[in-house]
């Protein structure tokens, strides 16, 4: 005599099997959008990837402003005027070697002209005080919160930080550090490619 259950126990073994057969499914289809929200975004890649620079039409004495990492970094084609005003910057300047460890200076900006060639200086414009943008202060001579010496450079307004054509900074002044070199190479004679230095 067979057992009235028996078909019972089996359509409710299959409910229950597709039931958490759909369960799974959904539980999948909730998981993956929410797993994917922990990749980063295009914009966010975008945000750190290395930026770009034409430097072919710059003039001499030319600042370039461009944004690498929510940051403003210049680009200032220095005339042999202001080459020349680094020598007299350097016994003034607080780190003039770039030897402080705040803003690790790469190895092929440890110079007094702080860059890979002379004539291009590339710097993050942010000031090492409190993070205020400093304001370009290219011309010579006495001028409101300046000595009377000066010499051109970049002058932080926030607290009177001075900086001078190669971003070092002054002594006796707020800010503890020189302005920070990103890493940059050149692409050509008329590209930089700033937030990347590695060898091709």
């Amino acid at each position: 005599m067979s057992d009235p259950a028996k078909p019972a126990d089996s359509s409710r073994r299959t409910a229950i099997g597709l039931a958490a057969t759909v369960g799974a499914v959904g539980g999948v289809a909730t998981i993956v959008p929410f797993v994917s929200t922990f990749a980063p975004s295009e914009r966010a890649k975008a945000a750190g990837a290395p930026v770009e620079v034409d430097i072919g039409a710059m003039q001499p004495g030319e600042l370039k402003r461009v944004e690498w990492r929510g940051k403003p970094v210049w680009v200032l084609r220095r005339t042999p005027d202001m080459l020349a005003s680094l020598k007299s910057t350097e016994p003034q300047v607080a780190d003039p070697g770039s030897l402080r460890m705040a803003y690790p200076t790469p190895d092929y900006a440890k110079n007094p002209h702080r860059s890979i060639k002379p004539e291009y200086l590339v710097v993050v414009g942010i000031c090492s005080h409190l993070g205020c943008s400093p304001s370009d202060k290219f011309q010579t001579g006495a001028q409101p919160s300046l000595p009377d010496d000066w010499s051109g450079g970049f002058l932080c307004p926030c607290h009177g930080s001075t900086f001078d054509l190669a971003g070092r900074v002054f002594k006796n002044v707020p800010a503890p550090d020189n302005l920070e070199v990103p890493p940059h190479k050149y692409l050509s004679d008329s590209r930089i490619l700033i937030g990347d230095d590695k060898a091709a």
